[in-house]
């Protein structure tokens, strides 16, 4: 496997600073019912500004094999399976098709209006077009929307994260000089995607039958952390999909580990556990991009950046309003209001990050695509995250209040 580029020491009276920060942003922004997802941005640029340097700088692997893992893993093990399989035909089509056509509009904009060449404005469609709900989905558990419309923004989020990673390795491979041919694409996709099932369903499988030989609920909960580590790890190194492996290995332990091999008492005890390393990691991420962002030369970027974000909304919107009208008339037809929170709700994040900082500097664009990207992801957390409160809510999609 790779070396990893993580930061070589630990500033712990820094990391303890910025979980002081995260907990006061977390306090204030629920009395000021704001997303704290904004707050710790704001929060985070603040202390890039007053104190330079005490942020860590943001990496591809710090994102991907220290944040992405447990993310993943947490919302993926309360899905639950039946509601999950009714609606995969829909699913299916929103990140499989839906994803295809929102990266064919960001980059054939910004290839023709921005003058990026394809292979750099392809990349750039590919990976602006994950979502990262994060913010939403936190709103709705404190506002408590229909089960449907949670399982929805929840499941096509974390399918079209995968799709997304796994669209970017194999342009990524083009683009770095490996094969193009249509076969040789067609068949790195699908071993890409079942070697990411196979993982982590071998890894969560193997790991759920020993933590039914124990009632110890910390050994449980130790056991899902490496299974949610480990799915992802060995995936990763055979070439296959990560956020698919621990996507598969969450849903696993959701719905086979609950039902027996972990105790009752294990079960709470694995699902707070996981509720705060939740917490904590979308913390210290939304801290480290508005420290980031401090550094981020979007002046330099600013027309690219304005006609990125008019273009991932233009995207997101190809990709879900059409698409979801081929269900009108079937048992998986969706209200419009569920595709207004659909639309507006496909926030950027963590992984859209990741994947832009992967970039070789054999792209051309790779500092403009970068600060770009950041750019995009500012506006949806800051836009898109203040203003979802009040869709929601004025779409009357909140429980007794409409």
């Amino acid at each position: 496997m790779q070396d990893l580029d993580l930061p070589t020491g630990v500033d712990f009276p820094v990391l303890g600073m910025l979980l002081l920060v995260a907990a006061l942003v977390a306090m204030i922004t629920r009395r000021v019912r704001l997303p704290y997802s904004v707050g710790l941005v704001a929060a985070g640029l603040g202390i890039a500004l007053l104190a330079p340097g005490r942020v860590p700088p943001l990496s591809r692997d710090l994102i991907f094999f220290i944040f992405l893992p447990p993310l993943v893993f947490e919302a993926a093990i309360q899905i639950p399976w039946k509601p999950f399989r009714r609606e995969l035909p829909l699913l299916s089509v929103l990140v499989t098709i839906g994803v295809v056509l929102a990266a064919a509009v960001v980059a054939g904009g910004m290839h023709w209006l921005a003058g990026w060449s394809w292979i750099g404005a392809g990349l750039f469609g590919v990976l602006i077009a994950a979502t990262d709900p994060v913010s939403v989905i936190a709103m709705f558990k404190q506002t408590h929307v229909d089960r449907r419309l949670h399982l929805l923004v929840e499941a096509e989020s974390l399918l079209n994260d995968g799709t997304a990673a796994v669209g970017f390795a194999v342009l990524l491979a083009i683009a770095t000089g490996g094969s193009a041919g249509p076969g040789d694409i067609a068949l790195r996709l699908v071993g890409t995607v079942l070697g990411g099932v196979a993982c982590g369903a071998a890894v969560s499988i193997a790991l759920v039958v020993i933590a039914g030989r124990t009632t110890d609920r910390l050994v449980e909960v130790t056991l899902t952390m490496l299974i949610a580590y480990g799915s992802f790890i060995l995936a990763e190194h055979l070439g296959a999909s990560g956020v698919i492996a621990t996507l598969t290995a969450g849903m696993v332990v959701g719905n086979y580990g609950f039902l027996g091999s972990i105790s009752d008492s294990g079960r709470s005890g694995v699902l707070n556990h996981w509720e705060f390393v939740a917490f904590l990691v979308n913390s210290l991420i939304f801290l480290l991009i508005g420290g980031q962002e401090a550094g981020v030369q979007i002046g330099a970027v600013l027309a690219a950046a304005g006609l990125a974000v008019v273009l991932s909304l233009a995207g997101r919107a190809v990709a879900v309003y059409p698409l979801m009208l081929a269900f009108a008339r079937t048992r998986l037809a969706v209200p419009w209001a569920y595709k207004h929170v659909l639309f507006w709700g496909g926030l950027r994040g963590a992984l859209a990050l990741a994947l832009a900082l992967a970039l070789p500097e054999s792209v051309a664009e790779r500092g403009e695509i970068i600060a770009v990207a950041f750019a995009v992801v500012a506006f949806s957390i800051v836009v898109q995250g203040i203003s979802m409160s009040w869709l929601v809510r004025r779409l009357g999609l909140i429980a007794g209040e409409n």
